[in-house]
């Protein structure tokens, strides 16, 4: 094993707690994170913001979040380096960069040099949408995952052999993730998450997770979990239990003895769906939660303070739980000691606050009502990239954002002129195309996953007619990019680090703990990602 501890004096370790921002940890004794950990494990409370965070530690001081976080840096203004996601929101935590490194900008974009997945041939005009969702699992009669991905639904591309193949999820990566090189300098690695596309965290290579287990929640024309917090604590139980495997030396089901994994986690989802359902059980479906006390009642936050309503404070209590678990787990097996606990969230979710709550339908749907909708040259781009059927046409895809790919990429900025002069209709707050764009992500006219046109509606705005959100994740504001993140380990006293940070420093920072290099990861490397500050590495 490749792994390497460094040593550090406490003198050195704090000053670099005092001295890289305004913060108040201190080290509790001479602990040295600069290679301290045997084990990290990684959890990923989707949809949990920093003041969730606070809050919930403030008011439930005897819950395992709150343990975690006596002994813990708390970073309370950590944000996503690109937009909320949760493909980009993964991959900062586990590559350390942005779009603009790993070429991921949502679950479903866009690709102008794949072909469709029909397309076995790869033959005609490429350009084709990149779907990495429920959808491309295999499935049994009964619409039920097999917790696989069948290779007919990937879209296709022509390899260096010049072979037409499928494109699976960590194929469309561009940058190594710190799974390959925890593997490659010898540990062990696992991770659960909510769909068989999470296949993404293996990285290039397609080998950097030993062990990844992914329990499908929503079954494409089936049964879907995420109708309930309820039914979505029960998906993330299977993971959880998985985890627990994990930590006492079996495989994720418990059937085969093997190492605890050096890097390990999981996502947790009961957070995301109590701030997002607009009533729990909305239609039914979850026979777990039906006639029970939560049903009918409003997901999402009582009012634009933070505080949560009943059905997002069970989700809270539920997965601080399940957390709960997870750390009488390590220490049952002498581990906790050993082990640094990460804390954060894949993306934020917003509105936090329910007046600002604005549902006004598809962005192609708002230009078509638009006058000149059917004459004006934009409107028609907009059009034929929203209703894209062949090959080469683009995609539009939106929730509280909205990504565009467009057929003609020479009518970028008539499209965006034409959507910044029908900003209030659209209820658009910016619009990000040409030299704009470009400061933050790559030349779409070089880079063939970049959108032409980004637009951050104003804030409150999804851009759905579904009845089932109160909220929604993929765009740039607060709500969606300040996330919760918390570093714990034995030994540390409890401190507060208000600076600004970026999500993607975890990723660096979780290999300095383990003793390897973090310029071992690419997007590292090419974005100059540094560990975080405040816990005495380098």
């Amino acid at each position: 094993m490749r792994f390497r501890s460094k040593t550090l004096s406490l003198g050195t370790l704090a000053a670099g707690l005092t001295l890289a921002g305004p913060t108040v940890a201190h080290a509790h004794h001479e602990v040295d994170l600069d290679g301290s950990a045997d084990h990290v494990l990684l959890l990923s409370i989707d949809g949990l913001h920093a003041l969730d965070l606070a809050r919930y530690v403030q008011t439930h001081p005897r819950g395992a979040l709150a343990e975690l976080a006596r002994h813990g840096v708390n970073f309370t203004n950590a944000r996503l380096p690109g937009n909320s996601d949760s493909f980009p929101g993964l991959l900062a935590l586990v590559t350390g960069g942005s779009p603009a490194s790993t070429g991921i900008f949502y679950d479903v974009s866009y690709d102008r040099t794949f072909f469709a997945p029909g397309n076995t041939s790869c033959t005609g005009v490429p350009g084709t949408t990149v779907t990495f969702d429920e959808t491309i699992d295999r499935y049994g009669a009964d619409h039920v995952s097999l917790d696989v991905i069948d290779p007919a639904t990937l879209p296709r591309r022509l390899d260096s052999a010049g072979r037409c193949v499928p494109v699976y999820p960590h194929d469309a990566l561009r940058t190594n993730t710190i799974f390959e090189v925890v593997r490659e300098a010898g540990g062990r690695t696992a991770w659960a998450d909510k769909h068989p596309a999470y296949d993404l965290v293996n990285g290039p290579s397609g080998r950097g997770v030993d062990d990844l287990y992914t329990p499908e929640i929503t079954n494409a024309d089936g049964a879907d979990a995420t109708v309930s917090v309820v039914c979505t604590a029960l998906n993330d139980q299977k993971k959880v239990r998985a985890v627990v495997n994990e930590i006492r030396g079996r495989s994720h089901d418990g059937g085969v003895a093997a190492p605890t994994p050096t890097l390990f986690g999981m996502n947790f989802q009961a957070v995301s769906v109590g701030q997002k359902l607009t009533k729990e059980n909305y239609d039914g479906s979850c026979a777990a939660a039906k006639g029970g006390p939560l049903e009918g009642l409003p997901g999402g936050y009582e009012d634009g303070s933070g505080a949560p309503g009943q059905v997002l404070s069970w989700a809270l209590d539920s997965t601080d739980a399940s957390v709960g678990e997870l750390i009488a787990a390590l220490k049952k097996q002498r581990l906790y000691e050993k082990t640094l606990v990460v804390v954060t969230a894949k993306h934020g979710q917003a509105p936090i606050n329910p007046t600002k709550v604005n549902k006004v339908g598809h962005l192609a749907d708002l230009v078509a009502t638009l006058p000149d909708a059917s004459t004006n040259p934009a409107a028609q781009a907009i059009a034929a990239a929203g209703s894209c059927s062949a090959a080469g046409c683009g995609l539009i895809q939106d929730d509280d954002v909205a990504f565009l790919w467009l057929g003609d990429q020479n009518q970028t900025a008539t499209v965006a002129a034409y959507l910044n002069a029908n900003a209030k209709a659209l209820s658009i707050e910016e619009v990000l195309a040409g030299d704009e764009l470009q400061l933050r992500f790559n030349d779409p006219r070089r880079d063939s996953r970049s959108p032409d046109i980004i637009v951050q509606p104003t804030y409150g705005t999804i851009y759905t007619a579904s009845k089932k959100k109160l909220a929604e994740h993929g765009g740039f504001s607060f709500g969606d990019v300040n996330v919760a993140l918390l570093v714990s380990k034995p030994g540390l006293r409890a401190g507060t680090f208000k600076a600004g940070v970026s999500a993607a420093q975890v990723a660096p920072s979780i290999l300095r703990v383990l003793g390897l290099e973090p310029e071992d990861l690419e997007a590292v490397r090419k974005e100059e990602t540094p560990p975080l500050p405040g816990l005495g590495l380098r």
